[in-house]
This record gives structure tokens, sequence and C-alpha cells, in this order.
């Protein structure tokens, strides 16, 4: 059979590619080390690494010490390559974060949302106080991942399931966005990214199947099948604030009033209710922000809101007996009675909680909700906390630009 026409430059590609994902994991490397880890011959490894080097994709990076023989010559991923920038959009504010090649964050900024200013001057603006914060220009990003609650309907591009975030409903605001960014931009839902930085760098890692029960201002998942992120037809998969429950009224024209019964039975807003119910003291923070709020919570009250629910499950796991110990479980048969839902139609090998007040009731809930859920569905996965608390979204949202960028940026077969 004739040799194939490329398969040299192939090779050498896929070597390139080998050696700059290990140096991504593993930090820096000396010449042998990275021979050693590939199976390339020395002079092999030299070679690789000397047109990596002449690729501006790698730099000398000091010298290995501490064993016999002379020093080793490290090297590393040139962070300056290429930098990348991720955003998460709320209804109270936006958060942007600008990130090297590697993964590190340079530089960030948060922008209060005000509904006087349009969607687009938001993403620009906020982007920009990150660039300047990271002391680069707009023209240095490669590719910015944007976050938004609900999702843009892939057929109509139009943001659905998020009446909530004022001013991007527009059919033509995809448009215009690509018309004010200088750079490729994507978009995704918040939950979703979130399920990406579990999946890259977090509890999710070496799992093909698994949901993120997302709960902080409302109720949502994150389903991710055969290791893809499963979108549904118009983007709404894992809307679940939306799903009707048992033993919960019916909630008709879901999308008008934002809400649905799983919400209502077990979001944020419940909480200073159930609490009060059953003799349970709120904390300072949670008497705050405690009120009589119906559907999921957004906007200026919101982060009062969650901050209440959050204040008094951490309470509650810090002490849980008596009344503190009831919150927990009924909180916890609160939230497996739609978690039941997800897990007996996906059967997903194990289910990730994370958002804030997930996070706040901490191993205590997740204990009650693991046994409740044995109890409510046919199957059990394992019930787990999510390991990046930091910003998850806005995580996920850089993690996904820089997997393209690093797809486009280390490809050297077009060099």
């Amino acid at each position: 059979m004739p040799a194939t026409p490329g398969t040299p430059s192939l090779l050498r590609a896929l070597n390139d590619r080998a050696a700059l994902e290990l140096l991504l994991t593993h930090g820096p490397l000396s010449r042998t080390r990275i021979g050693h880890l590939t199976g390339l011959s020395k002079p092999t490894a030299s070679q690789l690494l000397a047109r990596l080097e002449s690729a501006g994709l790698v730099v000398a990076t000091g010298t290995a010490t501490g064993r016999p023989g002379p020093n080793a010559q490290l090297y590393a991923v040139n962070a300056r390559a290429a930098y990348v920038a991720g955003l998460d959009v709320t209804p109270g504010r936006i958060l942007a974060s600008v990130a090297d090649l590697t993964g590190e964050v340079i530089g960030s900024h948060e922008l209060p949302y005000a509904e006087s200013v349009g969607p687009v001057e938001h993403v620009t603006r906020a982007l920009g106080e990150a660039v300047k914060d990271a002391g680069l220009h707009l023209a240095d990003i490669h590719r910015v991942v944007i976050a938004t609650p609900g999702s843009f309907d892939p057929r109509t591009g139009v943001l659905r399931y998020a009446d909530h975030l004022v001013g991007w409903q527009s059919p033509t605001l995809l448009d215009e966005l690509a018309a004010a960014l200088p750079m490729p931009f994507e978009y995704e839902n918040d939950v979703n990214l979130a399920a990406v930085a579990e999946q890259l760098l977090g509890a999710a890692r070496g799992h093909e199947d698994f949901v993120l029960l997302w709960n902080e201002e409302g109720l949502g998942a994150a389903l991710v099948l055969g290791g893809r992120l499963h979108r549904g037809w118009t983007g709404g998969a894992g809307e679940i604030g939306f799903l009707p429950v048992a033993g919960h009224p019916l909630v008709r024209q879901v999308t008008q009033v934002n809400s649905g019964g799983y919400q209502e039975l077990a979001g944020a807003q419940v909480l200073p209710a159930m609490a009060a119910r059953l003799g349970v003291d709120a904390p300072p923070a949670a008497a705050a922000g405690a009120g009589s709020v119906h559907g999921a919570v957004h906007g200026a009250e919101s982060g009062a809101m969650v901050e209440a629910a959050a204040a008094l499950l951490a309470q509650a796991a810090a002490a849980p007996e008596g009344p503190h110990l009831d919150l927990l479980r009924e909180y916890a048969t609160a939230l497996a009675t739609g978690l039941a839902s997800l897990v007996a139609v996906l059967d997903p090998e194990i289910v990730i909680l994370s958002g804030a007040l997930t996070i706040a009731g901490g191993e205590p809930l997740r204990e009650l909700l693991e046994a409740e859920l044995a109890d409510l569905a046919p199957s059990r996965p394992l019930l787990v906390t999510g390991e990046v608390r930091e910003r998850p979204v806005l995580r996920g949202a850089l993690e996904s630009a820089l997997a393209a960028t690093r797809d486009e940026v280390f490809d050297t077969s077009r060099r």
C-alpha cells in the first residue's frame, strides 16, 4: 500500500500536541522527561522542542537541579502564546476574566448590571476593563465565551428561558455582539459551563455520564452524556426549575412566570419560611435577606435571598441536630423530589451538587439527599459535591475558550 502523503508532518503534529499537553499537565519538563513520557528518542525530542520553541509555543524556563550530572534545561508552555476571556452574565452583574494559554487568570472585572445600558455595551465594557486589568489590548484576546442563564435557541438565535435578563431577548443580539467584538465569541448556558469546569478540573474528571445540579438563584441542571453536553432541541435541556413535581401545585404558563413546581418546592426562596416553621432561628445574614418571594429570585433581591438561604443551611450543617437537622432533612426531601425524575430518566453515573446552597449545606445535606434519592430513584448514582468552588461558571467559560484556542494554536501541521 503506498504511503499516505503528509504522514511525516501529521506524525510531527501529533507528537507536538502530545508534548504540549504533557507540559500543561505536569508543568516544566526536561527534554529527557518529555522523551520518556512520549516514547520519543532523545534526538527526536530535541527536534520537537526546537520546533515548538521556534513556533513560540514553548519557552526555556530554568534548570532541574539536585540530581547528579549537569543540570537539565526545563521547558514550559509559552503562557503568552494566546489569551482568552470568559464572561458570566447575571441580572445583577457581569463578571469578566482573562486567562493566558496555561489557564492562569491574569485580569478580572465585575460590572454591576444596569437595565438602562444595553447588553452589547455591558459585554464590551466588562471585557475591556478585564483586558485592561490584564495589561493587554482587545486585539490580544484569541476567543471569548459568554455564559448566560437560559440558552440561545440554535434555530433562531434568541435567548430563551431567561426573561429576567433584561434586554437579552433581541433576535439581533448575536449579530450585534459579533459586530462589536474583534475576536471570535461563543455563548453557553451558565450551568452547562459549571459542568465543563467540573469535567475538566473537578469531580467529573474521568466520568462520561453525569448530571450537575445547580442550586443558587434558580434550580438548573447540566446533562453530560457520553462525555458531551446534551443541550436539547431548543437549548433548554436541564431547565429543571420548570419541572412539575409530585405533591406540589402545577404552575401554568411557566415561561411567563419564570418558575415551576420544582423551583417553588426547593428554590432558595422557600428556605426562610421552612426554617421559621421548623423553629430555626435565622442568623443575621438570613434575617436580612428573608422575605416572601415566589418563583426564582433575580436581580438585586436575588443576592440577598441566596445569602439568606445559604446562611440558614450553613448554620444547620454546622450543628446538624434538633431543628437544624429537621431543616436539612426537609430540604433534602424537596431537592430529591425533582432530582429523582432526572435520575430515573438519565441513569447517570454520578450527580454533582454545585451552587451556593448545596455547597452551604455541606456533607450533612449531601448525605441526607443521598439517602432520600436512594428511596425515590431506581438507580443509585454516586452523589458528590462539586470541587470547583471559586466562580465555577466563569471558570467553565475560560476552560471552554481555552480548549478551542489550544486546538487552534497547538496545531503545528499548518506551520
